[in-house]
């Protein structure tokens, strides 16, 4: 079945492949293209946890002011923070330079071609290393992302529920990678779940693995891949200050490197906790005067509450969290989501 089924779905990628500005069309690969490792790279590790409409136009900017990874590596902490600011997930945008420093001082610039090799990069776990080495390097090696799970559960009719079936559906996409064009194959069957074997409604009649689909036989496909019901998100609060001199600064503050949105711009403010009313911490002793309304924003694991208060603060204020960015030199769109929800918020009362 493997070298069948795998000819089919390469043929029907040939034809419907979608296109993206870090991937070598089927065409061009055939004709001896090969994929920019750096592109490919940078391309999944924005994608974790993120559509490729949400990144297409992070991945554009990126690769137009560092185009190399060795330009990446010499950039500014900052400058790049503040590039990813909106994609979500900041961990991984620390980890990219650490990567990018990695490969351009110890490999001369050159990715490992091998998942072994990648492995040993900062930020690239057993996903992301298969994704490379076989996309950029022609590896055949077994991609799997949530794409590839609902394929492989629908083609195989697998009830078990995620995550629990994990290993068994990863086994399966195993089984049917194939030895020949293993990096066009590993986007084509990702293509194959995000536009034809869709979540809800999939186009069986337009799939290129209708006949062996067992969950099409059964007609079970719309049901699966079956998910073990997720935990409610617990509901954590806190309270951002939004403060202002008369010359127009802001009082912001950089997040410590570790822990979430670490190494990000935002506002100084409490402890986020569950606890219904978080003690006050404000950065200056002045008057701040809350606001109405509250910001609201999800994360992985919680939901979270976010309280404001404003001030004009005086010149010679000294806070004690965070500084002074000129008003001149202040980016609304460098801040991380939610303290840009702050910011949105805000900004009527300290114009």
């Amino acid at each position: 079945m493997r070298e069948t089924a795998a000819q089919d779905l390469l043929d029907w990628y040939d034809t419907h492949a979608r296109t993206m500005p870090w991937r070598v069309p089927p065409a061009d690969r055939k004709a001896g293209v090969a994929p920019d490792p750096y592109h490919i790279w940078l391309s999944e590790v924005m994608l974790q946890q993120t559509t490729v409409a949400a990144v297409t136009e992070y991945f554009r900017k990126f690769v137009a002011r560092w185009p190399t990874v060795a330009d990446l590596a010499a950039a500014e902490d900052a400058d790049v923070m503040a590039a990813w600011a909106g994609l979500g997930y900041y961990a991984r945008a620390r980890n990219l330079l650490k990567c990018a420093r990695t490969v351009a001082s110890e490999y001369g610039g050159q990715f490992p071609r091998t998942r072994a090799g990648l492995e040993k990069l900062p930020g690239i776990g057993p996903y992301t290393s298969a994704a490379i080495s076989a996309i950029a390097f022609d590896q055949p090696e077994t991609v799997v992302d949530g794409n590839v799970e609902r394929v492989m559960a629908r083609l195989h009719d697998e009830h078990t529920p995620l995550p629990a079936a994990k290993p068994i559906l990863t086994q399966q996409a195993e089984a049917l990678t194939p030895q020949h064009r293993p990096g066009d194959y590993a986007q084509a069957v990702m293509d194959l779940g995000a536009t034809i074997c869709t979540p809800r409604n999939p186009a069986c009649g337009l799939c290129p693995w209708r006949t062996p689909c067992t969950a099409r036989q059964a007609g079970t496909a719309p049901e699966l891949p079956k998910k073990t019901p997720k935990k409610a998100k617990p509901v954590r609060r806190g309270i951002a200050y939004v403060g202002r001199r008369a010359d127009g600064a802001w009082l912001l503050e950089t997040r410590p490197d570790s822990g979430l949105l670490g190494g990000m711009l935002g506002w100084p403010g409490s402890d986020w906790s569950e606890a219904p009313a978080p003690p006050p911490a404000p950065p200056v002793d002045t008057d701040w005067h809350p606001l109405e309304g509250e910001v609201r924003h999800t994360f992985t694991h919680f939901h979270l509450i976010l309280a404001i208060q404003t001030a004009w603060l005086p010149q010679d204020a000294a806070p004690s969290a965070g500084g002074f960015v000129p008003s001149a030199e202040f980016r609304p769109a460098d801040l991380p989501t939610v303290m840009r929800k702050v910011f949105d918020l805000a900004q009527t009362s300290l114009r």
